[in-house]
């Protein structure tokens, strides 16, 4: 398994969320974006999570909610690329996958987006 240190891999993601377009960053609203070396137990592979309510579905009993969570997951995406140029192919995938959650897309739209 390749070996990035947390710091540089929070940069990646930082580069990511950075390659957003700036009509869809400036949308994302109440979002704690964070990296964990593993995944829960129970979804080792897992590479990323969102945890929250989607723009789509707020309402007005959303004011004053805790942030929507993103959380990417450093060692799976690791294990699963061979070299540095596919980790940052990953993380990007993996961060706009998650972000888009909070947009309401869901898995199969995301999939057929190719970003599954």
């Amino acid at each position: 398994m390749l070996d990035i240190a947390i710091d540089e891999f929070e940069d990646l993601v930082a580069e990511a969320l950075d390659s957003v377009p700036v009509e869809l960053a400036r949308l994302v609203d109440n979002v704690v974006i964070s990296v964990v070396d593993d995944a829960p137990a129970d979804q080792p592979g897992l590479l990323g999570l969102y945890v929250g309510i989607p723009l789509t579905e707020r309402g007005f009993s959303y004011a004053g909610a805790m942030p929507d969570q993103i959380t990417i997951y450093r060692n799976p995406i690791l294990s699963i690329c061979h070299d540095r140029r596919q980790v940052v192919r990953e993380v990007h995938i993996t961060v706009v996958h998650e972000i888009a959650h909070h947009f309401g897309i869901d898995d199969d739209r995301l999939h057929e987006l190719g970003y599954g």
